[in-house]
């Protein structure tokens, strides 16, 4: 019984995600790709792999760039977006990606650098 309480919340918590990516213009993600690639590539830092598991909800800005937090107003006092550092990760199929990690330990999006550079 407690299992299909636990299924009922998770459908109802996707579905609220779903609507607020929706209107936002911001569509679902699934970051599961990114994630094997953090845990293969920084071993030592599991905290990029659970980042990156949260990154569910995207805006795509042309063929280079995938935003998981807004920049409006960025690096300024009261924006979500706190730039700290990138971090690369190496992928046979999409080449290097930059991902822009925020001060608060999130991920802000992942660029494309080899699509960026053709």
């Amino acid at each position: 019984m407690l299992t299909i309480v636990y299924l009922f919340i998770a459908l109802i918590l996707n579905m609220f995600v779903f609507y607020l990516c929706w209107l936002r213009r911001w569509r679902p993600y699934n970051p599961e790709w990114l994630v094997q690639l953090a845990k293969k590539q920084y071993k030592s830092d599991p905290w990029l792999a659970e980042a990156l598991h949260k990154c569910t909800c995207a805006r795509f800005e042309g063929d280079f760039y995938i935003r998981f937090v807004d920049a409006k107003n960025a690096n300024k006092p009261d924006s979500k977006w706190q730039f700290r550092e990138n971090l690369i990760l190496e992928d046979d199929v999409h080449g290097d990606l930059v991902l822009d990690i925020l001060e608060n330990g999130t991920i802000g999006g992942i660029e494309f650098v080899s699509r960026l550079l053709r």
